[in-house]
């Protein structure tokens, strides 16, 4: 399969992979707002030329939008080959590029969100160890960091003390999300617009800049879901996704 790296010069004409629409679509221009501003923090967003969710989006992990103290470290956003693209190595060419790319910039090695056991929209942890990879931090809630070094006996990465104990100190429900993943800009209105008709208390906090990501108190800031102080899901929720989570609270 062939490649294309997405830039600032080709990002209006160009599918984003993880939502394929046209630039009018609220999740298309919010992703591609949100990307513009991170090229300049040296991020690298390479996709197939198929459309499909096949592509690979990463950046120095100084400017990742993630609690993490992993200076020197390439920091992996998402990783993500699905459909008719899976199962033809496409993942292994994607990652290697990483590799490759990330060796020659002089990165210390490569650092991805991941978990125990596969969670939605973070990375299979069968295979980055197949891939070489190996926990080196673990939050409370489960959310693991996982890294590849490129040395031998180079520091690990570790999440920052805000993150470690993921939890908030407000009652009812509360969202941390930033405009890195396409599907809040549709979705998060909604889920705030179905908690205002059930009457539930619901907050939203749209993450707006790398400072804030990087002292969040969790470590996944794409969408992290809070319920009385405590830590839920990293899972987007629509309508129907939401209010079975709450006739779940209820019974």
């Amino acid at each position: 399969m062939d490649y294309i790296r997405v830039t600032e010069e080709n990002l209006e004409t160009e599918h984003i992979c993880c939502a394929i629409s046209n630039n009018k679509d609220i999740q298309v221009s919010s992703k591609k707002a949100w990307l513009k501003d991170r090229f300049k923090d040296g991020l690298v967003f390479l996709k197939s030329t198929e459309r499909g969710k096949c592509f690979i989006e990463y950046l120095p992990a100084e400017n990742a939008w993630n609690p993490l103290a992993a200076g020197g470290y390439m920091h992996i956003d998402c990783l993500w080959v699905s459909g008719a693209l899976k199962g033809h190595g496409y993942s292994n060419d994607l990652l290697g590029e990483c590799v490759r790319d990330s060796r020659e910039k002089g990165k210390k090695g490569l650092c991805i969100l991941s978990s125990a056991k596969k969670k939605p929209f973070l990375a299979d942890p069968k295979y980055l160890a197949y891939k070489g990879f190996s926990v080196c931090d673990e939050a409370d809630n489960g959310i693991q960091l996982w890294y590849l070094p490129f040395l031998k006996e180079v520091e690990a990465p570790r999440f920052k003390e805000c993150a470690r104990h993921p939890r908030v100190n407000e009652s009812g429900y509360v969202l941390y999300y930033t405009d890195q993943c396409p599907f809040n800009a549709k979705y998060v209105p909604i889920v705030e617009k179905t908690a205002k008709e059930q009457g539930v208390s619901f907050k939203a906090i749209h993450i707006q800049n790398k400072e804030e990501a990087q002292n969040a108190p969790t470590p996944i800031t794409t969408y992290a879901l809070f319920f009385e102080g405590v830590y839920l899901t990293n899972e987007q929720m629509n309508d129907k996704r939401f209010l079975k989570l709450l006739a779940h609270s209820d019974a």
